[in-house]
């Protein structure tokens, strides 16, 4: 099991562009502490303005120097504070990811110049009431992704949107449904 756990600061972040996104996905890294076996304390997240209301894709180079400056505000101590994944908005669909998120995450954390041997993917949104809703799925190469534990500090708890995954890896597609 993973756990990730949004500090206050990310949770009044993610309610504020969330609001000022509107129906426009979002989207970014996540920047993490590592405080335990699979348990992830999310520190900082780069923010990312340019989706539609239907596709939100990353912009590599804004996102490396994020993770650059955060190394160097905790001193290069990449075995405790590091990349952790990407996260994204889902404005007008559920916050749970989407085929083509599960096979773009796969293919990012099976690809051979990535460091990381292991992404988390977030896929948050505003509720009704003005509520964080997400979901969290830990990837690894060669695995299926793993449902996390989805959680914020301060500001009222994040949510958590449930889907049942059957995923078929590789060029087979995978299907989803809602619960």
């Amino acid at each position: 099991m993973i756990d990730v756990v949004l500090n206050s600061r990310c949770v009044r972040k993610l309610k504020r562009e969330l609001r000022a996104a509107g129906q426009n996905e979002i989207g970014g890294v996540l920047a993490a502490e590592q405080v335990g076996d699979g348990s992830f304390l999310v520190v900082d997240l780069s923010v990312q303005r340019t989706g539609t209301h239907t596709h939100f894709e990353r912009e590599p180079v804004q996102h490396r120097e994020f993770i650059r400056r955060f190394h160097e505000r905790m001193g290069h101590r990449p075995e405790r504070f590091n990349y952790l994944g990407e996260w994204h908005s889902h404005p007008a669909y559920p916050a749970t990811p989407s085929d083509v998120d599960f096979r773009q995450m796969q293919h990012l954390v099976e690809d051979a110049e990535q460091k990381s041997s292991f992404l988390v993917l977030m896929i948050i949104k505003l509720g009704l009431n003005g509520e964080l809703r997400g979901s969290a799925y830990g990837f690894r190469p060669g695995f299926a992704p793993v449902r996390g534990r989805l959680q914020g500090i301060g500001e009222g708890n994040v949510q958590e949107d449930s889907l049942t995954v059957i995923l078929i890896l590789g060029n087979e597609k995978g299907k989803h449904d809602t619960d």
